[in-house]
């Protein structure tokens, strides 16, 4: 297995990504070599060999795989690479809105903790992996985005489907064309694990909330389709910690504890929030929208969820890939959440500089405080951290 991609060179245009370098990864232990560009140095590059411009880089003479971040770079989807990795071994695909990276992080862990070798593929830091991409001879548990429809290219043995929900405003014009989506995947697919048909696992796990013990349950039966007694995984499982910006604790100072969450949709916002009560009495998050599609057509349910908190401050929209259309920003979220839930304590901080110095001062001693959203506001829980301090 290791020489499967032996004799070829292949250039990741976009490998800083925590996706494309765990592909990079992955060819690399199956004898390919790689390379690739990217913009800025990023923690999931490791010893990957890159280089950085500011704009892309792709070298005579190589293969070129390309992130859906650059679709104006010719070479070959980040989708049809993912299926040629998925076609080399007996793989397990996780698909979904909502929990991929912690529910293949968990699928993953218990293979390698009870001895069977996976390799994997995982859109986040996962510390008790020690990555996010592993090269084990056994299954390869990876996640199927739909964001781009790359799920639909991917024929494994085993695959789940924890929800369906639209996310992707861009991609999809409605939730019955993303239903369609899965319809179509799930129909090539042996072996299937639908999240809704579950009942969430009863036994304590070591990461809170409703929506990780739904995930648990879908990591438990996608295990026991991989020939994973329940019995062997589930001691395994309650002690899985969570991947990296899912519920992660940031520290603590002046007695109020800071966590940090991708959370970027509302389901997902109103579940972390909902965690987060687990651990505290008051809550307070700092959000930052993410893409100008979501937030255009989601900032009433935006609003909503972050409703649940005991306040809240909002940023201005990581655009990520897209462009930010005259007239619309984050305001627009603040506008919902006013709406939803009149007299909560509410702040609007373009900059997530700003942000972390208002949510610092709307807590107290025994609080929590969440950073929240898909784009750079991780980088506000240190900020967070010594307002408070």
């Amino acid at each position: 297995m290791p020489s499967q991609l032996e004799g070829r060179r292949i250039w990741f245009v976009g490998i800083g990504g925590a996706g494309l370098s765990a592909y990079a990864k992955l060819a690399r232990a199956r004898g390919a070599e790689v390379g690739g560009w990217d913009r800025l140095e990023t923690p999931y590059l490791g010893d990957l060999p890159h280089e950085l411009t500011p704009e892309p880089v792709v070298p005579e003479g190589w293969e070129v795989v390309v992130s859906s971040a650059y679709p104006q770079v010719a070479g070959r989807s980040r989708a049809d690479f993912l299926a040629e990795l998925v076609s080399l071994q007996p793989a397990i695909v996780v698909s979904g809105a909502h929990g991929k990276t912690t529910t293949t992080a968990m699928i993953a862990f218990v293979l390698a903790e009870t001895g069977r070798d996976p390799a994997y593929l995982i859109g986040g830091e996962v510390p008790q992996l020690g990555a996010n991409a592993g090269a084990g001879e056994g299954w390869l548990v990876v996640e199927g985005d739909e964001s781009d429809r790359t799920v639909e290219a991917l024929r494994p043995e085993i695959g789940v489907v924890l929800n369906v929900e639209l996310d992707h405003h861009a991609t999809f014009a409605s939730e019955a064309e993303l239903e369609d989506l899965f319809a179509r995947w799930t129909a090539q697919v042996p072996k299937v694990v639908r999240g809704w048909e579950l009942e969430p696992v009863a036994f304590a796990l070591a990461v809170p909330g409703a929506h990780n013990r739904l995930n648990a349950a879908a990591a438990l039966a996608a295990l026991e389709l991989a020939g994973v007694p329940r019995a062997e995984a589930e001691p395994v499982l309650a002690r899985f910690e969570g991947a990296g910006r899912r519920f992660t604790l940031v520290g603590e100072a002046g007695g109020v504890r800071v966590y940090d969450d991708y959370a970027h949709h509302p389901s997902e916002i109103a579940a972390t929030v909902a965690a987060a009560r687990e651990q505290a009495e008051r809550v307070h998050v700092l959000f930052q929208p993410h893409l100008p599609s979501r937030t255009r057509h989601l900032a009433r349910e935006l609003g909503a969820a972050l409703a649940g908190a005991d306040s809240a401050v909002v940023t201005e929209i990581y655009a990520a890939r897209e462009q930010v259309p005259e007239g619309l920003s984050g305001r627009v979220v603040v506008d919902a959440l006013v709406e939803a839930r009149p007299g909560m304590r509410v702040g609007w901080a373009p900059q997530v500089e700003q942000g972390a110095r208002m949510i610092a001062a709307f807590a107290e001693p025994g609080d929590l405080v969440l950073t929240v959203g898909a784009g750079d506001v991780d980088r506000a829980g240190p900020l967070v951290l010594e307002a408070l301090a």
